[in-house]
């Protein structure tokens, strides 16, 4: 049996205890935007050197992921990230993905882990066991880790495009769903990296070309 001690280390902890170490965490970001990557990331940390402060990306302020995305690469056993662009999503569905994204951000592990938590749902064909947890990224310290490391590896990226892509606002919204973006793409219609999946972008590329139809 695997007895869980109290604080965010215990679920690794208790698996080493077992037998099933190294422990790696895995979760994604950018799943619900309708422009740019998904971004995955995984990370292998040492439960007998705590990092304080791991919380769930969306819950702490951009500056504290900043902060503790420097002190995971730092002090993290091991550290990865992938990421799925735009173009596969749409191929793929969010969904299959993420499921992508979370498997090659796990094999990119310098170090092999003997067990993986992720957050949310399963992620089979790792070849090793793991758990899905509900809200992995606040109870479990690897996951809030790879939640960090994703979220703030795919907003450098949106901050990166923003500069290809100025008239979308990207370095704010990130290429969520906000009323700014929508207002971007009602003026602009989709770029080169929106994905087409979401109704919104359709929806703006059908209007653009009923547009230029009527125009000519």
């Amino acid at each position: 049996m695997v007895r869980l001690g109290p604080g965010a280390y215990s679920y690794e902890r208790a698996l080493v205890r077992a037998g099933l170490g190294p422990v790696a965490g895995a979760d994604e970001a950018g799943r619900g935007a309708s422009a740019g990557p998904l971004v995955a990331a995984a990370v292998i940390l040492d439960p007998q050197k705590p990092i304080a402060g791991l919380d769930d990306s969306k819950a702490i302020s951009a500056a504290t992921r900043e902060r503790l995305f420097e002190e995971i690469r730092r002090r993290a056993v091991a550290v990865a990230w992938a990421e799925v662009a735009h173009g596969e999503c749409d191929e793929l569905g969010m969904h299959e993905a993420n499921l992508q994204a979370l498997r090659r951000a796990i094999v990119r592990l310098d170090v092999r882990p003997s067990f993986v938590l992720t957050d949310g749902f399963p992620v089979d064909g790792l070849g090793v066991p793991g758990l899905a947890m509900w809200k992995g990224d606040k109870i479990s310290a690897c996951v809030s880790a790879a939640s960090i490391v994703a979220k703030v590896t795919r907003d450098r990226i949106m901050c990166d495009l923003d500069g290809v892509y100025p008239a979308y606002g990207f370095a704010v919204h990130k290429g969520y769903n906000t009323a700014v973006h929508q207002a971007a793409l009602d003026e602009h219609g989709p770029c080169a990296i929106h994905r087409h999946r979401f109704a919104n972008v359709r929806d703006s590329a059908a209007s653009r070309a009923g547009a230029t139809v009527r125009a000519l």
